[in-house]
């Protein structure tokens, strides 16, 4: 699938803003299943300063300062990409979850040792004794790690409420386990930590997703949202991608910026200001499908 997505970042400011300095994560990256064909960044007003560089999971970040006085910034990037569906492993067929724990311990081959890093704790996911009593039910002993993340994916769509209201960047993750309301970025922060309890590697991700309306309803251009899912490392089968908020395996549809290991690493956009006021903040997202 080739597919054209718009996001569009407004701030505006009740007095002018002397400064501004932000980071960017909103280049979609190279995967296995998915190519960059065009990549372009807009900002008004122009910065004085721009620097792209690679970090340390390999995404691409935009890193900008604007050094005089204006009322309004505005971050616009069109990204073309190419997607096509992942090669996934059958669940029953991957090694048992305890095996995969014991082997990310040991890690020691290099993709094990690579991957071990994203079972820890990380600034925005703890791993708690709540978040290990709601993973156990998905992992009895002997379960194939798959098939396990599979439920536990399962069980956040269907015990979990999505509401834009119930939290904020700060909200933790046993918050959400106590109220079981959130958004996709608090479903995979959930994922992860149950994952991450158990002793299995699972990453952050961030992207798009193609949206579409209701049968009879017309297509409405920036509407969509950016989107947030889990990848879970399953050993001689790589990075297999989750959608808790959907209840899926992540497909062609599913368009990668960037991964870490919450969300406080693949921010799309995070900044400073010097003055300004009060702001009011407008976003929008475009995913088109192309031919």
């Amino acid at each position: 699938m080739r597919y054209c997505i718009t996001h569009k970042t407004a701030y505006r400011y009740s007095e002018p803003a002397s400064l501004s300095q932000n980071e960017l994560f909103l280049h979609p990256r190279e995967t296995v299943s998915q190519r960059v064909i065009q990549s372009r960044l807009t900002i008004v007003p122009e910065p004085q300063y721009l620097h792209q560089r690679t970090d340390y999971f390999g995404n691409i970040a935009h890193v900008f300062m604007v050094q005089q006085p204006h009322e309004e910034l505005a971050m616009s990037t069109v990204s073309r990409v190419e997607t096509s569906l992942p090669v996934t492993p059958a669940a029953a067929g991957t090694p048992p979850w305890e095996t995969v724990a014991r082997r990310l311990a040991a890690h020691a081959s290099p993709a094990e040792l690579e991957a071990n890093q994203f079972v820890f704790v990380s600034p925005l996911i703890a791993i708690s004794p709540a978040a290990a009593a709601y993973a156990h039910p998905s992992f009895p002993p002997g379960t194939p790690v798959l098939t396990g993340a599979l439920d536990l994916v399962h069980r956040i769509f269907t015990e979990f409420t999505y509401d834009k209201s119930a939290t904020t960047v700060d909200t933790t993750v046993d918050q959400v386990l106590a109220d079981r309301k959130g958004v996709c970025q608090d479903f995979a922060h959930v994922a992860i930590s149950c994952l991450r309890a158990l002793g299995l590697a699972a990453r952050y991700v961030s992207g798009y997703l193609e949206t579409k309306p209701p049968p009879g309803k017309p297509r409405l251009v920036g509407a969509d949202a950016s989107h947030a899912w889990i990848s879970l490392f399953v050993p001689d089968a790589g990075w297999v991608d989750l959608d808790p908020t959907n209840n899926l395996i992540a497909g062609e549809s599913h368009i990668t910026v960037a991964w870490g290991r919450d969300y406080g690493d693949v921010t799309p956009v995070k900044g400073v200001v010097m003055g300004g006021g009060v702001h009011m903040l407008s976003v929008t997202v475009d995913v088109e499908a192309q031919a």
